[in-house]
């Protein structure tokens, strides 16, 4: 009797095309414009026919998209494990053995289940199952008084609608991109069974004959988080709708029209527009708060996520930018650094009472203050405002001892004509590429050191490339890692994966 009432009133609503639309009356009733076009297509035999069938049947027509999913995932699942399953997912269901193998014995005359490549099924019946996500760029907005594009990757869920938005200054590569997916996880607390993406080279390397070439790098990250992942058919975003509407939904609710006092200020505001609007709005579809449907019906179904030992620990951390002054904003607040890291990044973590701030290459801890409440302080201490030299100094000591005096104080001198505004960040950044070594390849250094610029990323192909020229019995030189550069595409190509 209560299907006849829903369709009486989508019928009486709808009155033959003369009242409200269909997704007027999606949003009045509270169910999908699905349903209401199906009942609006259906004669009163049809329509007869479906609610005489049986409750038990009608049960899991409600999860039947996730029942294919199941079966495309393991095509000799049986009736008892597939029920199992599903009600691990939902609950209870009022369902028996018998029932769900009489189900799944109709289904597959209708369904051809076998795993499929591209992504088919939106499962959004169904907690902890899916993720959605996706990349998006925005220009034009103001930052420190200037005109600045942002990059960013909107994480969805599809069940509760919980969202999760990182923010970039800059492209984001496949290093950045599994930092972010740890931060989503932790901010989710749990990770889901597996996440959507669009052939975006961050996933998906090439596809040929159907058939993909996954970024290496990102699918060890996946393996080890434990999510699978799902790459659409391309020029296909309907399948990923969800967050395509998100990415709609920062760019216009949260950006737009927006300014900020520096780089610091945007995230905060992103942390706090996720908190205070986002999660928190009535959503037009689920007609429910995420952060609400996500605590009470979600949470429990995700999987337990522990940062895996393939994310370096600095990124795992929050990065902040120390301003001219030495100051990083925290929670409304600024905190001293050591006027070594003045105009760097450093990374930020809360442990219990204190702030502890790291050296992003090293994870060094090079601060520690205690947590202020209020708004508007500035925290320091007087031991952090000594001479940047200094630091400067030790910096480049540690690359003559890793290349030798002589070599080292060249190299050194190359990068700061290069990069004098960077030159420092390239100190760092050289560090980290040269502790990756053991043994430095010093033939492939010195020809660098002749050059009329360098950088760091250079250094970095030329050593990788000179290790893969030694590791398939060719020359280590610097002409064999200038032909293994071409030979085998570390520039600009396969090196992504690795």
């Amino acid at each position: 009797m209560k299907g006849w009432i829903m369709i009486h009133k989508i019928k009486a609503l709808y009155d033959g095309g003369k009242g409200m639309s269909i997704r007027g009356i999606a949003r009045e009733l509270g169910i999908s414009r699905n349903t209401v076009r199906k009942y609006l297509r259906m004669d009163e035999t049809e329509i007869t026919k479906q609610l005489d069938n049986t409750e038990r049947k009608k049960v899991l027509d409600d999860y039947e998209e996730y029942i294919v999913h199941l079966l495309e995932e393991y095509p000799g699942l049986s009736a008892v494990k597939a029920l199992r399953k599903l009600c691990d997912k939902v609950g209870e269901l009022d369902v028996s053995e018998r029932s769900m193998r009489r189900y799944l014995k109709a289904l597959k005359e209708r369904v051809r289940c076998k795993r499929r490549r591209y992504y088919e099924p939106v499962l959004d019946m169904v907690p902890g199952v899916q993720c959605q996500v996706d990349l998006g760029e925005m220009g034009g907005i103001k930052i420190g008084g200037e005109e600045c594009k942002v990059y960013f990757v909107v994480f969805v869920l599809s069940y509760s609608r919980m969202m999760y938005v990182s923010v970039s200054p800059r492209p984001i590569d496949t290093e950045a991109f599994i930092r972010i997916h740890d931060e989503a996880f932790r901010y989710f607390g749990g990770c889901p069974e597996e996440c959507v993406y669009d052939q975006t080279r961050l996933v998906v390397i090439r596809e040929e004959f159907r058939e993909l070439e996954l970024n290496n790098r990102f699918y060890q990250y996946a393996t080890m988080a434990g999510f699978r992942i799902r790459a659409c058919e391309g020029y296909a975003p309907e399948s990923k709708g969800k967050v395509e509407a998100g990415v709609k939904y920062v760019k216009n609710n949260a950006l737009y029209g927006e300014s900020f006092s520096d780089w610091s200020a945007l995230e905060s505001y992103m942390r706090e527009w996720l908190e205070k609007t986002a999660n928190v709005r009535i959503h037009g579809t689920t007609r429910r708060k995420p952060i609400e449907q996500y605590e009470e019906e979600e949470r429990m179904h995700m999987r337990r996520y522990f940062t895996p030992e393939c994310v370096d620990k600095s990124d795992v951390l929050i990065q902040r930018k120390a301003d001219k002054t030495g100051l990083i904003s925290w929670e409304g607040n600024k905190y001293s650094v050591p006027m070594a890291y003045q105009g760097a990044s450093v990374g930020v973590e809360e442990i219990g009472t204190s702030l502890v701030i790291h050296d992003l290459y090293t994870g060094k801890k090079i601060a520690e203050h205690k947590l202020h409440h209020g708004k508007g302080q500035i925290i320091k201490n007087r031991h952090h405002y000594r001479d940047v030299s200094k630091r400067i100094e030790e910096l480049e000591e540690q690359i003559g001892e890793r290349l030798g005096k002589e070599l080292g104080a060249r190299i050194c001198k190359l990068l700061r004509i290069t990069s004098p505004n960077i030159y420092k960040d390239q100190l760092f950044g050289l560090i980290k590429v040269l502790s990756d070594y053991e043994e430095i390849d010093l033939d492939v250094m010195e020809k660098l050191s002749e050059g009329a610029r360098l950088t760091v990323t250079r250094i970095r192909d030329y050593l990788e490339a000179s290790a893969i020229s030694k590791e398939m019995g060719e020359s280590s030189s610097f002409d064999g890692a200038t032909e293994a550069l071409a030979k085998y595409a570390v520039i600009g190509g396969s090196h992504a994966i690795h």
